[in-house]
């Protein structure tokens, strides 16, 4: 597999054709996230105004299936650079199949826990609560370009922790949900609100979906923090069309905020549907400055052209990244990149530090780009259903692929997990299959069997194979029970007794 990297004063490398990043012409699509896609496009010589054609969704690519468990994820495949390092942890997606299911795979493609619930989730990742790691993602009702739901807390044991919404009347949306050092999380929301259109081409008497973050104390529920973006970003900013949206029914997504993080005293917000970064004033809820987007406070570097944009983020060293869809369209001969600027915040100035990209990867919705603490960047290319590991010189070194129909974010993070519940067992044709769903520490599982539950005898020891692994009985075995085994070879679960 290539590479692709681009350091700032090298020049970047150009994308599949010439495009206006957020002008007039750009191609339209995807216009909602979840089971529901919906999709349109417009040729760059179409008169805005006339009706989109409509594609069909693709069909999600057959699940892998178990016999000791009725789960199933992603047929995932891994690649590794021959000889290369990579970064420590397991990956963490959601990826579609249609809709959005939580999986973590290890570096074998072999998922390790798969969401039990069979619920829509989104943002699966680890974040510190109280001083220790926890299992957090979005779960919920998936709609086109949002969805209403909560965030969940899992410990390593996976038992709740915390379920966490928006308050103020408002409910909670997918993009967004991000743990605090100070107990809080941040969260966003897509409110329905009564809206004049009129400076937009829409009707006066119109609706939008609003762009509303919270800080929300986990353990309380009290919100803390409660922003609309459009009592701080005028609505010509946008450049989506209203076309046939802009009902109570469809709403008219103006901003579409995707990302919000903590910065000191400001908070950090992307604005997909405005090509815009925010920083925002915690205390005042004023804008201070906009990189990016039709009024941008600073001049966006040669390079560094941006838009439709993703998971904005404030790095250790001051430096700001983002993961660049480029396009909102489904054709197109763009690519995305995983960018990082560097803002001088007084000067007004801004320098493009360095662009990743890999081949033809692009996504026009979803994805993100994560700066791991060894130097790494795992690029999740969203809509393009990868997940990217670049070295700290910008080499690949691995990629976890067939992510269903894509991943809303992908990330690696170092996870123990010791589940609460016991190892699933099942006997079919002769042999044990046997699976722990979440368990991190198992190294091999050893088979008991024979005529009676009190007669049980080893048959067998084999070394994990993978979600899922599967012993060859001995002829005349009766009952069946399987033993967990960590590194050190001592038992860490077992199973429940099963008759052959």
């Amino acid at each position: 597999m290539s590479h692709s990297t681009e350091e700032a004063g090298r020049g970047p490398r150009p994308a599949r054709r010439d495009v206006l990043v957020l002008g007039a012409g750009v191609v339209l699509g995807a216009a909602g996230v979840g089971a529901g896609w919906a999709w349109s496009e417009r040729s760059p010589d179409e008169p805005v105004g006339e009706e989109p054609a409509e594609a069909d969704a693709p069909e999600a690519p057959e699940p892998v299936r178990f016999v000791s468990s009725q789960l199933t994820a992603p047929r995932a495949s891994a690649w590794r650079r021959e000889g290369a390092a990579i970064s420590g942890g397991l990956l963490f997606t959601t990826p579609r199949t249609p809709t959005f299911r939580g999986v973590v795979y290890d570096d074998r493609a072999q998922p390790v826990w798969i969401e039990p619930d069979g619920s829509a989730a989104t943002d699966l990742r680890v974040q510190t609560y109280r001083g220790r790691p926890v299992l957090t993602y979005w779960t919920g009702e998936v709609k086109e370009g949002t969805g209403n739901g909560k965030g969940v807390v899992l410990d390593e044991r996976y038992l709740p922790v915390a379920e966490v919404r928006c308050g103020n009347g408002v409910l909670s949306d997918l993009h967004e949900f991000q743990l605090t050092s100070r107990g809080t999380a941040l969260l966003t929301s897509y409110p329905t609100i009564p809206y004049d259109l009129t400076p937009v081409g829409g009707p006066a008497d119109g609706h939008v979906w609003g762009g509303r973050l919270q800080e929300v104390d986990v353990e309380t529920g009290e919100v803390l923090l409660d922003w609309e973006g459009l009592d701080h970003i005028d609505l010509t900013d946008t450049y989506r069309e209203v076309d046939d949206t802009g009902t109570a029914a469809l709403p008219f997504d103006p901003i579409h905020v995707n990302s919000v993080e903590e910065d000191g005293d400001g908070l950090l917000v992307s604005a997909r549907h405005t090509g815009a970064l925010y920083r925002i004033d915690r205390r005042t809820g004023e804008v201070l400055w906009r990189f990016g987007g039709r009024r941008s406070d600073f001049e966006v570097p040669e390079g560094g052209d941006f838009g439709w944009q993703h998971d904005l983020r404030r790095q250790p060293d001051g430096t700001l990244t983002i993961y660049d869809n480029h396009e909102n369209a489904i054709e197109t001969d763009a690519v995305s990149a995983a960018l990082r600027f560097e803002l001088d915040e007084e000067a007004m100035t801004a320098r493009l530090v360095q662009a990743l990209r890999h081949e033809d990867r692009y996504g026009y919705a979803m994805g993100n780009a994560q700066y791991l603490p060894d130097g790494h960047v795992l690029v999740g290319w969203g809509m393009d259903p990868y997940a990217t590991e670049f070295d700290a010189d910008g080499e690949v070194v691995f990629e976890l692929s067939d992510l269903g129909l894509g991943s809303y974010r992908s990330y690696r993070f170092p996870w123990r997990g010791r589940p609460a519940t016991l190892p699933d067992l099942a006997v079919a044709d002769g042999s044990a299959y046997i699976s722990w769903n979440g368990a991190t520490e198992v190294t091999a599982w050893r088979v008991l069997a024979g005529e009676r539950d009190d007669r049980l005898r080893p048959v067998g020891e084999v070394p994990r194979e993978g979600f899922e692994t599967v012993v060859a009985l001995e002829t005349g075995s009766r009952v069946v029970r399987a033993e967990a085994l960590d590194a050190d070879g001592r038992v860490v679960g077992r199973t429940r007794t099963v008759r052959a």
